[in-house]
């Protein structure tokens, strides 16, 4: 059993968890996820390692409470356990020096995109993070992103913080100023990381998503998690999860994501009618 030892709200439906997991926290590296299931006949869900503390034998996982057992986990106290964490699942991360690093997050993303900008400031790159979210209430981490960073960017749809608009348009300001990239790292929603990637293919910047398609086993066994990446059909769980953006068939992941909605918001209605909670809203979002 892994025991919850510290639980945080860091806006709305978003929860931050540090589990008990010495194992995973020892050989975790960024980009790598571990699979979560919360009972014994709960589904397996995929989600993105934000931090770890080796010390504590913690890992840090964030989760935006959008489906039934994102609110189930949204009902867990500190003391709590969970019978399985998997991982860690999945390739890190190519960390290297390459020069001037483009650091994108929107929304729930941000916390796997934590992670990668701060191991590619650790070895000498120059990283510009943009955040971007619906409302200023949504963007998280801003301080250990901006530790992370050389220069931190916020935009919100609303202009609630930063500047008003989306992460392209942040993008697009900083290259008409003449800033250049040698690389750029995308996480967040699939629409998001879509435009991003259309935008810096136009501008020459070699682009890498983080993708969170429906996923079971985490062992490349049930196919469940194919994406098309060119002209090759891969396996998030074991092939990614992150893929050259510039290839990724986003029309086709987002297709395979709204596969299951009625049954989601069946199940998700129904266990909040049984269980008496709800969730603060019905927005969009990811459980990774």
């Amino acid at each position: 059993m892994y025991q919850l030892l510290h639980k945080e709200k860091l806006g709305p439906d978003i929860y931050l968890y540090k589990f008990r997991a010495p194992d995973i926290a020892r050989y975790r590296k960024p980009g790598q996820f571990v699979i979560v299931r919360i009972n014994e006949n709960g589904e397996r869900i995929p989600i993105t390692i934000a931090d770890v503390d080796t010390d504590e034998g913690s890992i840090t996982l964030i989760i935006q409470a959008v489906g039934k057992t994102t609110l189930q986990m949204a009902q867990m106290r500190k003391g709590d356990s969970i019978p399985t964490l998997t991982g860690p699942l999945g390739e890190p991360t190519e960390i290297e020096k390459v020069g001037r690093v483009l650091c994108v997050g929107g929304g729930i993303g941000i916390a796997p995109l934590y992670p990668v900008a701060r191991a590619m400031k650790d070895i000498g790159n120059h990283v510009t993070s943009i955040l971007g979210a619906r409302s200023a209430n949504l963007i998280i981490l801003t301080d250990l992103m901006r530790e992370a960073s050389d220069e931190l960017i916020i935009t919100t749809d609303d202009g609630t913080e930063g500047q008003k608009g989306l992460v392209t348009d942040a993008i697009r300001d900083l290259v008409d100023k003449g800033e250049k990239f040698e690389q750029c790292i995308a996480m967040g929603p699939p629409i998001m990381m879509k435009f991003v990637c259309i935008l810096t293919e136009k501008l020459g910047i070699p682009t890498i998503v983080s993708l969170n398609p429906i996923m079971v086993d985490g062992t490349g066994m049930c196919g469940c998690c194919r994406v098309t990446v060119g002209d090759e059909v891969k396996f998030a769980c074991i092939d990614g999860p992150e893929f050259d953006g510039h290839k990724v068939d986003f029309d086709e992941l987002m297709a395979r994501l709204a596969t299951y909605r009625s049954e989601e918001k069946e199940a998700l209605e129904g266990y909040s009618a049984h269980a008496g909670c709800r969730l603060d809203s019905m927005s969009e979002g990811g459980s990774r």
